[in-house]
This record gives structure tokens, sequence and C-alpha cells, in this order.
């Protein structure tokens, strides 16, 4: 009998770091260890009691099945609404497509807006994924190195460089930015937006942690350019992570190709998911006490961490995440999170999930949990580090 076939060259990607060190928290936690996990964004709390409600309802009182490939309208419509009331900004629900997840948006995002083998930017440190979901769709990654200097975003000049190099077809940003919690000014975020409009490069803008900003504010791209596509999700600030529903806001000439695609690939975003997903702007007063919750982990993180060693850290303006220098400590991150998970207790990600050149002396730890952890999080580590 012949032998199998290997896997396909496209699979060949990196591992999502964070998640196998998910899985080795889960495993210690089987064997009645009490670990504090620190390594995955999620929202340690549950989806808002409106959210739960309307899913309820929905199982009780209808029918679940599919939707249209863009989402359900009065979901749309709702989000539209929430462009108006949160930036001003008209945008027709035609333009909106419901996601599973923002991991499906992006994926729709990439195959609709390029072909393969073009070249797509985007920042390190940066999310995992979008590196991964690029070479295996066949896309070239470009990864612009942030510095201090730009409090590490992206630049007009430093597109516009690599693009004289060789062309980009696509930017890629995120703001508040994982792993780092940074967000770029909305000048700056629109300075970048009209520079890639005039280079004839399409501008993709992550806005999942939208909500979650504790210093400046968040703009979207859509503010400036209706070009762009913005991609956004309920999973952060809503706390709907296991729900996997998000939503795109698409220029006019890619919504036709992106539900021709969603047709075929997903049939439709969960409908039970995006009829609980539209109770979630009603949640609002909820939502913020969750979010006060972060702001509190926050300002115990930054003043206890320093204090123990871990005093080189990126601006955290959003999000839910510190990325810090482990220098003081160890040359190897992956090594250190190792040992922290087993003599600590604790699970975080070390940062060459994030960065393939400088990411070994960096680390992320997510203080989305409850504030309770998180200081007894900081208890561990300053006795581990002792």
């Amino acid at each position: 009998m012949p032998p199998d076939r290997p896997p396909s060259r496209r699979s060949a990607v990196a591992p999502f770091i964070a998640m196998d060190v998910m899985s080795a928290a889960f495993e210690r936690i089987a064997r009645g260890e009490r670990i504090i996990r620190m390594e995955i964004g999620e929202p340690g709390a549950s989806a808002p009691k409106p959210v739960l409600d309307a899913a309820r309802a929905a199982l009780d009182h209808g029918r679940i099945g599919y939707t249209e490939a863009l989402g359900w309208r009065p979901l749309r419509e709702r989000i539209a609404q929430y462009y108006a009331d949160t930036h001003g900004i008209a945008v027709p629900a035609s333009r909106i497509a419901i996601t599973t997840g923002s991991s499906a948006g992006f994926n729709l995002a990439f195959l609709a807006a390029f072909d393969p083998g073009e070249r797509v930017a985007i920042a390190s440190p940066g999310y995992p994924a979008y590196r991964n979901i690029l070479a295996a769709l066949g896309l070239e990654v470009v990864e612009i190195e942030t510095t201090a200097e730009t409090r590490h975003a992206i630049t007009p000049a430093m597109l516009e460089r690599v693009h004289a190099e060789k062309p980009l077809a696509g930017i890629l940003i995120a703001s508040p930015g994982n792993p780092t919690g940074t967000m770029m000014t909305p000048e700056a975020l629109a300075a970048l937006v009209r520079a890639a409009d005039e280079l004839g490069i399409r501008f993709i803008s992550d806005e999942i942690y939208h909500g979650l900003v504790y210093d400046g504010v968040a703009e979207t791209a859509l503010a400036t350019s209706d070009r762009a596509i913005v991609i956004n999700s309920f999973s952060k600030y809503y706390c709907m992570t296991g729900w996997r529903i998000g939503w795109m806001v698409l220029p006019e000439t890619l919504v036709r190709p992106v539900e021709r695609i969603a047709q075929s690939l997903y049939i439709s975003a969960p409908d039970l998911s995006q009829r609980a997903a539209i109770a979630a702007f009603e949640a609002t007063e909820e939502l913020e006490a969750i979010k006060a919750g972060y702001a509190a982990n926050r300002r115990l993180l930054l003043d206890r961490l320093p204090k123990i060693g871990f005093d080189d850290y990126f601006p955290v303006d959003g999000a839910f995440y510190i990325y810090a220098s482990v220098r003081r400590f160890s040359n190897d991150s992956a090594d250190f999170a190792q040992k922290m998970l087993a003599e600590a207790g604790i699970s975080a990600t070390p940062g060459a999930d994030f960065d393939r050149v400088h990411g070994p002396a960096h680390i992320r730890f997510s203080f989305a949990g409850a504030t309770a952890e998180i200081a007894e999080a900081a208890e561990r580590l300053e006795r581990w580090l002792a």
C-alpha cells in the first residue's frame, strides 16, 4: 500500500503558542493543580445578562437555522446604529457582514481583497494569527518592526519605504494592539489610512479591542476612508468569545465578493449567536462594570510588576495585556514561561508568538481575569522570583 500523502505545504504554519500554553495549563488543572491563567485574551466574565436572556428566548420561541450569508439583518442594522452613536459615522447596513468571530473576518478579507503571492504588511510585535492565516492563503507577509519612537505604531514614512522596496497590496493594523495594548492616536491612524489610500494599498483595521481603552481615544479607520475594511468582534468588550460572532464593515466593491466566499465557506454565522449578540448593545452598564475590573487589574499590575522586576513594558493604553521584558530574568521567554507555569502556577504567553526577532526577550500577561486572581498572581511572581 503506498504511503499517505504528506500534509500540504500551506499547513506548515507556526503554532499559535498561546493556545499551546493554554493546553499545558489545562493539563495541570486536570491533575488538580491551581493555575492562574494569564495566557489567553479571554474575558473572565460571562456574557452579559441581556445576551443570555436573548439566547434563551431564541431557543424557547424560535427556530435556529441558517441566516443570509452576510448575516441577520436586524443585527447588521444595529451595528450600523453603533457606528452612528459611537463615531458619528453613517455606515449602511448593506456594507456590514456578520462573521464567525473575527477570525472568519480575516479569512474573508484576505480572500476577497488579495491574490496569492501579494504582499501584506503587519506590525511586529503583532497577533500571530495574522501571519499564519496570510501564509496559509499563499500571501507574502511583510513584518514591519515598530519602535518606542513611534509608540510601536507603523507610520506613513515606514509604509512608503517598504512599499517602495517592493509594492504592497495591503496593510493590517490593530489599535489597541495585541500583544501590547498600545493604541494609535486618532491623528496617527488617520495619517496612515490616508497614506495607504494614496499608495493604492488596501487598509484593514482590526478594531476588536475597541471599548477597552484606558488612556486615549480609539478611533475607527472608517472616520478617514470608506475604502478601509474594518473587522470587529463580540469576543472582547462584549465577553462573547465562545459564541464565535463578529462583524466586518466593507467597501461597496467587496460586499458581493465577501458574500460569495462566505456562502461557500461558512453558509452563515451561527444564528443563535447572532440573535444573542444584538442584545449586547443593551448591556452597557454591565459591560462597563466588567471593564472597570480590567482597569483595576491594570493599575494593580502596573504598580506591582515593576517592583518585581518587570519594569520594561510597552504602553498599556487598552485591551487587557501587558507585554513586558524578561531580560532581567532570562534570555528565553519560552523557557521562562514553562518554568513559571511549573514552579509558580502561572500561565502566560512567551513573546515568540508575537515577534520572531525580539520575542524571546518578552512575555505577555493577560489581565482579563478576576482582580483577586491577578493579585494572587503578583504575589506568586514575587515569591518565585525573590
